[in-house]
């Protein structure tokens, strides 16, 4: 299958490319490098030992979407490409609107002309906002706090109109809407890996770089919250874990219709201060970190329910945090070597 990765140079988006492309697939990656790098392509050429077709453009360039969809050939699109700082998207609402909710009807409009109705989007568990019962599955309500969350929830509602146009007609468009939770980790190679610009936003990230040397420590925001140890408890998943559920969802689509939503974590909570020690153990450095008061908007815990998964895409996850911070830690010391992060 020839298949169209919008943002494939991302995080997400070049460990997924890696898996499509292992499993037989013929991958092309669609990038405006806003919050990735070209050399992310050459990398995965040396994972992979074969060329891989890369394409810079944005996805609300609508007109380029359009022939290159045409062009190469394409079967299937898998949706990545987007701005997705949470906290930014409250202060630049407007650029995030236009990155993710415009990009994606511009998607959505080439892939029409193209006549390519299956498309796999990447969505986020800040869809569900507070929760309001643990674990959080499918059918929990959608209430997202910040402007990224909304964006995403507008962009699944959206698919959920196109996929009922369908309906009374002869079936076209085939969806899977992946709500991930906290992806974390990097590829065994520690060749690529999440590679934020300038301070991350993200836990793992941070803590990599306090203990490479490069920060000089972590702030905890709250430690007082009702938790084993008082600080917040997310759902980390290994990022290519992450990457097997797009492999997962698009074998899927292969004999199903319509509008189909997956919860994409693991079930378990860890809190920030057991990353903290996880990583230690990993890079045998001392992580310093700071205790602050909590920051508005912020929850107790949350984690995944992801049965439907299990049940419908046979997919589960295989990596633990051990796993999560070694590869971490490998691609944060390839970073320093060449002075990259």
């Amino acid at each position: 299958m020839n298949i169209l990765l919008t943002g494939g140079a991302g995080y997400i988006g070049s460990h997924t490319a890696v898996v499509l492309a292992q499993a037989g697939h013929r991958v092309v990656l669609y990038d405006n490098y806003s919050n990735s790098k070209p050399t992310v392509v050459q990398r995965l050429q040396n994972i992979l030992g074969e060329p891989l077709k890369a394409i810079e453009g944005d996805v609300r360039d609508t007109e380029l979407l359009t022939s290159v969809l045409k062009e190469e050939q394409i079967d299937a699109v898998i949706h990545f490409a987007g701005l997705k700082a949470v906290g930014e998207s409250s202060q630049k609402p407007i650029a995030y609107y236009s990155a993710n909710v415009q990009g994606a009807i511009s998607l959505l409009q080439a892939m029409e002309r193209a006549q390519i109705y299956r498309i796999v989007f990447s969505s986020s568990a800040c869809v569900y906002g507070d929760p309001q019962y643990l674990p959080i599955d499918e059918a929990h309500p959608t209430v997202p706090t910040n402007p990224y969350g909304r964006n995403k929830l507008q962009i699944e509602q959206l698919l959920q109109d196109v996929a009922q146009s369908d309906v009374g007609k002869q079936a076209r468009w085939q969806i899977a809407n992946l709500r991930y939770f906290n992806p974390v980790g990097a590829h065994v190679s520690g060749l690529i890996g999440e590679d934020p610009q300038g301070i991350p936003n993200n836990l793992m990230p941070f803590v990599a770089q306090v203990a490479v040397g490069k920060l000089p420590q972590l702030q905890v925001f709250g430690n007082d919250y009702p938790t084993p140890d008082g600080t917040g408890v997310r759902d980390y998943i290994h990022v290519m874990d992450l990457a097997q559920g797009h492999l997962a969802a698009l074998d899927y689509l292969n004999e199903h219709y319509g509008f189909n939503t997956f919860n994409l974590g693991t079930g378990q909570g860890y809190s920030v201060l057991q990353m903290v020690h996880a990583f230690e153990r990993a890079s045998g450095n001392t992580i310093a970190y700071q205790i602050q008061g909590r920051r508005a908007g912020d929850i107790a815990s949350c984690y995944a329910k992801a049965d439907k998964a299990l049940q419908e895409l046979h997919w589960h996850t295989e990596r633990n945090l051990e796993d999560m911070c070694a590869s971490a830690w490998k691609w944060q010391t390839y970073c320093n070597s060449l002075g990259a992060n």
